[in-house]
């Protein structure tokens, strides 16, 4: 099926999906996702499960989504309806495994794992998937207020023996607050 676009439009960046993989969108169609990864962006075309690294760093999210609009402007890809994209989201069922399935199995993965999951039970976070390790976003969910969305483990896990900041997530303001954070987490209280 071949998409054309009558006149120029904006792509949109919507929100994560468990897999911290965030869809790009050129009004009611769906161009593909991108994602972060050890600090490069990925982008993955609508209907593919092929991966192309774009950029890196701060400015990756942007390109990442640019390289979906300019390659299905240029004709390279193709687009779906939307509300077929949705078959291509990952769907949670069972347990969450320990290690992410990019993470490779290793002594020093699976320890870090088990600290990780451990720091995440006493900061009262639930996770979506397995640890990708510190500096990859990780979808949880703050079940002080029901938040989800991406978050960094290295961000979460506190420095130097002491607990991670109380401002716990981007919604922060819709959250219970740091006094109460401060009184539901007994690892503040020490």
């Amino acid at each position: 099926m071949t998409t054309t676009i009558q006149t120029p439009e904006t792509y949109r960046i919507g929100e994560a999906d468990i897999e911290c993989r965030y869809p790009v969108t050129l009004g009611e169609w769906f161009l593909g996702r991108i994602f972060r990864w050890h600090g490069a962006w990925y982008a993955v075309a609508a209907g593919t499960g092929e991966e192309t690294r774009v950029a890196d760093g701060s400015v990756g999210k942007e390109l990442a989504a640019r390289h979906l609009y300019d390659e299905f402007m240029a004709g390279r890809i193709t687009a779906m309806r939307q509300a077929d994209s949705e078959a291509e989201a990952p769907v949670l069922f069972g347990p969450v495994p320990l290690l992410h399935s990019r993470m490779p199995v290793n002594d020093r993965n699976v320890e870090a794992a088990h600290v990780a999951m451990a720091g995440l039970t006493i900061y009262q976070w639930t996770p979506f998937g397995g640890y990708p390790g510190s500096d990859n976003p990780w979808y949880l969910r703050c079940e002080l207020c029901g938040w989800s969305g991406p978050r960094y483990w290295s961000h979460l896990r506190g420095r130097n023996g002491n607990p991670p900041s109380p401002n716990r997530h981007a919604k922060y303001k819709k959250c219970v607050g740091k006094e109460k954070v401060r009184e539901l987490i007994t690892a503040y209280q020490q």
